[in-house]
């Protein structure tokens, strides 16, 4: 049946973003005027059975280097503009499809700018484009908005009073080259517990992460998205990006204000930087010290080294509980880590990464570690002591966060 907003209208009443996935068909329709619509009953693997939208048709595909007609047909279990967006993106249009090579040859190659793509429009979604705006690191600040209420968030704010260099879209096309994409979304869907909210998020990560990848596929994925260290393990597994290039926010900014604290606040007689704190992000997170932190092989002189060093950190850690993790806060931390990267620093950094083989954790998940951070994301991971109550605790973690993968559907 073709195209009919009225006829789509009374069809999708019962779907939540109605109107939205409306106006992204509608582009659909205008780019391949062949595809026909109708309601037809999927049956779900658990037996359950719902009327939901059925597109059809035959869209033009190149497969290596020539023109191919396949047939398509899909059934919108989850008709929102992030999956539509996400299937179109891993089709490349046929070259005599004037109308879809007129919107790529539109888009103006980005290149050779040092561009950074924020995704989410949220509060921390826009601190971090703020930060990163105001840190003069980068030619240009995208803003993808993924919130289906084009009412909520600050977007609207910043199209009344635009930004120079702060572009908002809605569109992943507009992300194209960027060399660092950074991951702010949430989930916010009503769940029964948490397994069941961390695969709310894995769910909105599987409609966004192949459209970035395909988008950016040089970029650095830097995710700020919540429980961190999960969903920096799902990007990398969706991305299929390497490792390195993958990375969480992870403990930067508290290990950043404790060594703040060490050194300024409690003016104790140490480099900051020989105290990190790494591992799990929140309550698990392990305080480390740096090998140059002790300066003697004298088992006494090394005992009252310690000592000291655990009274310090006790104090420092008191200090730390007062600091709560505010947007604006995280948004900072985030416009320094861009920094690195983008200018190549090679500076030192608690982020998650993978420590698969270090602290003999043998599985893949991703803790803070102090890495070394540049344009090609983590370059080297510098391991503190390794103590046995450090171990332990990461290994804890570890086994906590590998647990927890495991019962996610990917």
């Amino acid at each position: 049946m073709e195209f009919s907003e009225e006829r789509l209208k009374k069809w999708l009443s019962k779907y939540k973003f109605r109107d939205l996935t409306i106006e992204e068909l509608r582009s659909v329709n205008e780019l391949y005027p062949n595809i026909t619509f109708s309601m037809n009953v999927y049956t779900f693997k658990d037996g359950s059975q719902k009327d939901l939208l059925n597109i059809s048709g035959t869209v033009p595909v190149k497969f290596q280097a020539h023109c191919k007609h396949g047939n398509f047909c899909r059934k919108t279990r989850r008709c929102t503009w992030t999956n539509i967006l996400a299937i179109s993106a891993k089709l490349e249009p046929c070259e005599n499809n004037k109308q879809v090579k007129s919107k790529v040859d539109g888009k103006k190659n980005d290149g050779g700018c040092n561009k950074v793509t924020v995704i989410g429009a949220g509060d921390l979604g826009l601190a971090c484009a703020l930060s990163i705006s105001a840190k003069g690191v980068t030619d240009k600040v995208v803003v993808l908005n993924c919130s289906e209420d084009l009412m909520k968030g600050g977007t609207m704010d910043l199209e009344i009073f635009p930004l120079p260099n702060v572009e908002i879209s809605r569109d992943f096309s507009a992300s194209a080259d960027s060399k660092v994409v950074v991951l702010t979304m949430n989930s916010l869907g009503n769940t029964q517990s948490y397994l069941d909210l961390v695969q709310s998020n894995v769910e909105l990560f599987r409609g966004i992460i192949p459209s970035i990848a395909h988008y950016s596929q040089h970029s650095i994925l830097l995710v700020a998205s919540q429980p961190v260290e999960i969903m920096t393990y799902v990007t990398w597994k969706m991305s299929r990006f390497p490792k390195s290039r993958v990375i969480g926010i992870g403990c930067n900014l508290d290990s950043a204000r404790f060594q703040h604290i060490i050194t300024n606040l409690l003016k104790a007689q140490t480099k900051g930087k020989d105290v990190w704190l790494i591992g799990e992000q929140g309550e698990n997170k392990v305080t480390a010290w740096s090998a140059s932190s002790l300066t003697t092989s004298q088992p006494s002189e090394d005992l009252t080294n310690r000592n000291a060093q655990q009274l310090l950190t006790d104090r420092a850690m008191e200090v730390l509980k007062g600091k709560g993790q505010k947007s604006w806060s995280v948004g900072l931390s985030i416009a320094d880590l861009t920094d690195s990267i983008l200018n190549n620093k090679r500076k030192v950094h608690s982020i998650s990464t993978m420590v698969k083989g270090y602290y003999n954790i043998n599985c893949e998940v991703f803790l803070s570690m102090p890495c070394v951070l540049g344009i090609n994301g983590v370059t080297e991971i510098s391991k503190p002591l390794d103590e046995d109550t450090v171990a332990q605790k990461l290994q804890a973690s570890a086994a906590s966060l590998h647990d927890l993968q495991q019962q996610l559907k990917l």
